[in-house]
Formats: C-alpha cells, sequence, structure tokens
C-alpha cells in the first residue's frame, strides 16, 4: 500500500534514494535532514508495532525522550501526559514488557508527545488491540488535535479512521488513489469497495 512507507519518508528512516520530490513542515524542508533534526522540527513517531524498551519503567520511557516545547506550546510533561492516560500513571512504575497491547499503545503516544511534536504520526495504531481498546486509543488520538498536536495517521481499520480522521486519503500501490472527507467517506461506498474490499 506505501502507508509505512509514507510515514518513513517523513522521518527519513529507511528509506531508498529519493530522485524527485519534497517533504516540507511548514516553512522547513525536510527532505535531506536526519531523523533526530526531523524530531526537533516538532515531528513526533509512534512505529507500527509500538517499538518499547520491556526493560524500562513508563516514567523511564517518558524521561528519557523529554524534551522542551517550541516557543508558544503548552509543555507535555508526565503529569499532563498521565492526565492523557490514568492508566499509565496507574503502572508507571511497571516495566513496559509487563503491560498490555493496549497500554504499550498508549506509553508509545506518551512517549512521542513527551518530544513536545506540534505533528504525531502514527503507523497502525490499533495493531494487535481488542475493539474495546482500539476505541480508547481512537477517543485520546482524537483529542490530540485540540491540545495542539497534529495528526498524520496511517491505518486499515475502517472503525478507527471514521472516528478519528477529518480527511482520508487511500493509497495504492505508493500514489494516491483518493482523497475525501469523512463525510464523504461515509456516502462513498464505491471507495470502500475499491480500495478496502469491503
Amino acid at each position: 500500500m506505501g502507508k509505512t512507507t509514507v510515514l518513513k519518508a517523513v522521518m527519513a528512516l529507511s528509506v531508498p534514494r529519493v530522485s524527485a520530490g519534497s517533504v516540507r513542515f511548514g516553512d522547513t524542508e525536510l527532505t535531506r535532514r536526519k531523523p533526530h533534526q526531523i524530531a526537533r522540527a516538532g515531528i513526533g513517531y509512534v512505529p507500527q508495532g509500538r517499538r518499547i524498551f520491556p526493560s524500562l519503567t513508563v516514567d523511564e520511557h517518558l524521561d528519557v525522550v523529554a524534551r522542551p516545547a517550541p516557543p508558544g506550546y503548552e509543555k507535555w510533561t508526565r503529569q499532563r501526559v498521565f492526565d492523557l492516560f490514568p492508566r499509565l500513571a496507574e503502572r508507571r512504575r511497571h516495566r513496559a514488557g509487563t503491560l498490555s497491547g493496549g497500554e504499550q499503545q498508549m506509553l508509545a503516544i506518551a512517549r512521542a508527545l513527551m518530544t513536545n511534536p506540534r505533528l504525531v504520526l502514527l503507523d497502525e495504531p490499533s495493531e494487535g488491540l481488542a475493539p474495546r481498546v482500539v476505541r480508547q486509543v481512537a477517543d485520546i488520538i482524537r483529542r490530540l488535535p485540540e491540545s495542539g498536536v497534529g495528526v498524520l495517521l496511517a491505518e486499515q481499520d475502517l472503525g478507527m479512521v471514521r472516528r478519528v480522521a477529518d480527511r482520508v486519503y487511500f493509497l495504492d500501490r505508493g500514489s494516491v488513489a483518493a482523497d475525501v472527507t469523512s463525510r464523504e467517506l461515509n456516502e462513498r461506498d464505491d471507495l470502500l469497495d475499491r480500495h478496502l474490499g469491503v
């Protein structure tokens, strides 16, 4: 499909050399920057499969990535993250490897927020989660723009997409095949049949 490749291209992670095109974030050209420079430009990344460190506690995960907030933005602190994810507050001293899949996904999102991004890239956050947990994670993702954080979500779970997306792009072999609002998505069964086979 190309979803993960798009996110990795934005973050300059394991992407083949590109001869044309550009990746811009606001007025900042990212095309030839390294991943840590892209993160410092204000982009957080939540990879597919969560990629947490099993031996670190929840607190340690949050402390190790904490960065200053850009001027004019409210800082993401450990307390602010715990207000968004109360379950993580309860499990703050537990090692990440002992957390449930849903808790690990919350931790991966919380870890990205502690870098104080203006945009978070989320790659398949529903993967491997029970439907109830998917709804919880979707509700949290939906709240992020209210706190000034934009979201770019790569997701196959149509229920989550409908829950969180304002705009939906269908990718086919790495190219944008359709671009609709979330309202239009509900009225376009042809797109769902063609691109999702549902």
